[in-house]
């Protein structure tokens, strides 16, 4: 995919990486300059330790329908296939 910045120095995520990345309107991005690449990170809060019978798991802290769908085989095999 290609994008354009306009004059304002402003660019448009497709919405199909927009969808699966869980970007949404509003949604803090770190960006950072590696070489010559530009990398958008969302900047969410981290995952909280909660006691549950007797154990600790790892919840996330943002609410449930805010959360992404995101297919994790499909990211993994995609990097992968990405490589020679």
């Amino acid at each position: 995919m290609k994008a354009t910045i306009d004059k304002a120095g402003r660019v448009v995520i497709p919405v199909a990486i927009r969808t699966r990345a869980g970007l949404t309107p509003g949604t803090p991005l770190k960006i950072e300059l590696e070489g010559s690449s530009v990398r958008l990170t969302p900047v969410v809060e981290g995952p909280r330790l909660a006691k549950r019978k007797g154990g600790l798991v790892i919840r996330p802290t943002a609410p449930a329908d805010e959360l992404p769908d995101i297919d994790f085989a499909t990211l993994v095999r995609e990097e992968r296939d990405r490589w020679p």
